[in-house]
């Protein structure tokens, strides 16, 4: 559509005249290399444990694609009782967010995965390794289909308060432990919360979930992402059969935009 207005123009004006129009601002992206975002979780009133996500092109396949790193383990009392250690690296096209690699090792309690995903994204399918196991499958995959880490990204480049509207969902074709999922984010408009850095205007979204062992059922977990340019995770609560977990935003350096900030 874009082409074919230029194309107009070109009848309808000389070239001249043209040239000598501005050209049109370029939108801020909320995200660039050398992001970094870090977090506490806590239970209650204990830190249970820590988690970060980073961006980087220098370890990244090629200049456009970036390679975000997500890190995560228990901390303190938590850690003696139940020990997390657990590592998530998503390579995606900076452009559409479209997913290349996505690697998975963790350790929970005991439990171990170790995962590395393939995405063809033209093609539609996914290429699951299993390290641990020495086994390859290959799953066919929705359109634009996520994984669990380049969804966060997705979400912050594509979703916009001005398309949607309260009570609305944002959904996100997700490729998740060899399925296809679909994530439905409803959307439950601003919210002004009070973090460390002051207080902050935010989107509000409730990812649709279903009762299960851990979770409460519809409702129980919640996120909210800044509403400025940079769309940042600041804070996400999960209500619990007992008790609820809430992850803040504890420390970020190298964003794409200025934190918007109502009053410190």
């Amino acid at each position: 559509m874009k082409i074919i207005f230029l194309h107009l123009q070109i009848l309808l004006f000389s070239i001249n005249v043209i040239f000598s129009q501005p050209s049109p601002p370029k939108l801020s992206e909320p995200f660039k290399d050398g992001e970094k975002l870090e977090y506490r979780v806590h239970y209650g009133i204990f830190n249970a444990s820590y988690a970060s996500l980073s961006l980087s092109k220098k370890d990244s396949l090629d200049d456009e694609n970036l390679l975000a790193s997500g890190y995560g383990k228990t901390i303190g009392l938590a850690r003696l009782f139940f020990k997390v250690e657990d590592y998530y690296s998503s390579y995606f096209n900076t452009d559409k967010v479209d997913p290349i690699i996505f690697k998975r090792n963790i350790y929970e309690g005991g439990y171990t995965k170790n995962l590395e995903v393939s995405f063809d994204s033209q093609g539609n399918k996914a290429s699951v390794n299993n390290i641990k196991k020495g086994t390859l499958e290959v799953i066919p995959t929705e359109e634009n289909v996520q994984d669990l880490i380049s969804s966060l990204y997705y979400l912050r480049k594509n979703f916009s308060e001005e398309n949607i509207k309260i009570g609305d969902f944002f959904t996100i074709n997700m490729f998740y432990d060899s399925k296809n999922r679909e994530l439905a984010l409803k959307y439950l408009g601003k919210e002004v919360i009070n973090t460390k850095f002051g207080k902050v205007e935010c989107l509000k979204l409730m990812p649709a979930t279903n009762r299960s062992r851990i979770f409460k059922g519809e409702g129980s977990i919640t996120m909210w992402l800044t509403n400025d340019k940079n769309k940042i995770p600041i804070r996400i609560q999960a209500d619990l059969l007992v008790g609820s977990i809430k992850a803040d935003l504890e420390k970020f350096s190298g964003i794409a935009n200025p934190l918007e900030i109502i009053i410190k």
